[in-house]
């Protein structure tokens, strides 16, 4: 009997060995054809430059082409939500930024996406912080100076940004709610607007990304008052974090790889290693800086914690601020 046991485990191990070479081939036989990365903003914006410089690396490494193809519209919410409803083979994959993969889940009802529950997180890629800039005739020179002098203000001092929902509108929001300050919020149709309306002295300041503030502060056509980043801006070092004044807020727009639910894994533990070796290596640092953005890294897990606390953090002021976006 013992035998027979024994020749039947045998029998099986013979059986099953064979197999994993196969199952070995399988799993790296990915990608055996053309990628599709999903950018959710149009074509020339910073999100798709983004997705064209990790398309390009992947192309390079994985020698299969990447392909980036742009779903613009709500947000990021239409790219983010084909990618969503795509096969989870590996062969669609997005592009995406903190609005559809956090702060939209607030913003919008309905989402046509549930970012936790319809995603698979891959890669953390980079972050462009916000500035917080003035017209030059306001009397202040950091951000500090400027809550308190709106809160000695008649009126509420006005700061544009580039959109209702925007991080630059919800960042001044999260200080008006977090530090009293007397501030109101004037929504513009882009950066190029919100930025002109403080050149001009339509509002006192402007909230956006630092990429569109920077030539204007170094013309001294606008003061940069904060980045709202954790650690300084490379473009301007000599200008200070909110956190270094004692205010504490950090708001970035993040740019991360994502792909459907359901990917597998060993396409995921592949792909997420060559993001962080392109961000961790002086040549991805230095073509995302020219975008004027720093690079990130990170597991798949961390990602799907940023998305969560990001959300999270936002819903809040969201709920707070009355905010909505039809």
């Amino acid at each position: 009997m013992k035998m027979a046991a024994i020749s039947r485990a045998l029998a099986l191990t013979a059986g099953i060995l064979p197999l994993l070479p196969g199952v070995a081939q399988a799993q790296s036989d990915w990608p055996s054809k053309p990628v599709r990365i999903i950018a959710s903003f149009a074509p020339g914006g910073s999100s798709d430059l983004v997705a064209r410089q990790v398309a390009q690396h992947l192309t390079n490494r994985y020698g299969q082409q990447f392909i980036v193809e742009n779903r613009a519209g709500a947000g990021g919410n239409i790219g983010v939500d084909f990618v969503a409803k795509s096969a989870p083979d590996g062969y669609t994959l997005g592009l995406a930024t903190s609005g559809p993969l956090a702060n939209n889940k607030s913003l919008y009802n309905p989402m046509p996406f549930d970012p936790e529950k319809d995603l698979t997180p891959i890669a953390l890629v980079g972050e462009i912080p916000l500035m917080i800039a003035v017209n030059p005739s306001v009397k202040a020179n950091t951000l500090a100076e400027f809550i308190a002098l709106s809160k000695s203000s008649p009126q509420p001092l006005s700061i544009g940004n580039p959109g209702n929902g925007t991080i630059g509108h919800l960042a001044v929001e999260y200080l008006r709610i977090n530090n009293g300050a007397q501030f109101q919020s004037i929504p513009y149709k882009g950066d190029a607007p919100a930025m002109a309306g403080a050149l001009s002295g339509s509002v006192a300041g402007v909230s956006a990304p630092v990429t569109s503030l920077t030539p204007q502060v170094q013309a001294g056509k606008l003061r940069a008052l904060a980045v709202t980043a954790a650690n300084r801006f490379s473009g301007l070092p000599e200008l200070a974090t909110a956190n270094e004044q004692g205010v504490p807020l950090e708001a970035t727009v993040w740019s991360a790889l994502i792909g459907p639910a359901g990917l597998p894994g060993h396409v995921v533990k592949s792909l997420n290693e060559e993001i962080n070796k392109y961000t961790n290596s002086s040549e991805g640092k230095a073509k995302l800086a020219s975008l004027g953005m720093s690079a990130l890294s990170g597991t798949p897990a961390q990602l799907q914690q940023k998305m969560a606390s990001e959300a999270a953090k936002w819903k809040r002021i969201v709920e707070a601020a009355k905010i909505s976006v039809e």
